[in-house]
């Protein structure tokens, strides 16, 4: 919900405010002593993963621009769960926990990648 995806309109709009929701849920709860916090997963191959327009396309862009160059699985979502549920983050609320190889930090692709990508009129 942080950046603006072709053809996830309607979607990237519900995750942002549930993203918010999360944030001011956080300030209400905590008080009793209550955590919110939210995983925002990468691309992954399931099957609402693969209702997003041309999913394997976004499969591939995640894979190869991400510092982690490798594919997003249910295991890596679940052990940020529970990380989530431990006390390791006993302090933690109001946070939304990428799972998607670092993917979110990346503003461009390195310059010799974008340069290759852009003299063979590729796209990624």
């Amino acid at each position: 919900s942080t950046r603006v995806m072709p053809n996830y309109n309607v979607m990237g709009v519900a995750k942002a405010a549930l993203e918010a929701s999360v944030r001011y849920l956080a300030v209400d709860l905590g008080r009793h002593g209550i955590r919110v916090n939210a995983i925002s997963a990468g691309p992954m191959r399931t099957l609402a993963g693969s209702a997003v327009g041309d999913a394997r396309f976004v499969f591939k862009w995640n894979k190869t621009h991400a510092p982690i160059k490798e594919s997003i699985e249910l295991d890596h979502v679940g052990g940020a769960g529970l990380y989530l549920l431990s006390d390791l983050s006993a302090r933690v609320s109001g946070e939304v926990h990428f799972v998607d190889g670092g993917y979110n930090i990346i503003g461009l692709p390195r310059q010799n990648e974008l340069k290759a990508q852009m003299e063979s009129g590729g796209e990624g």
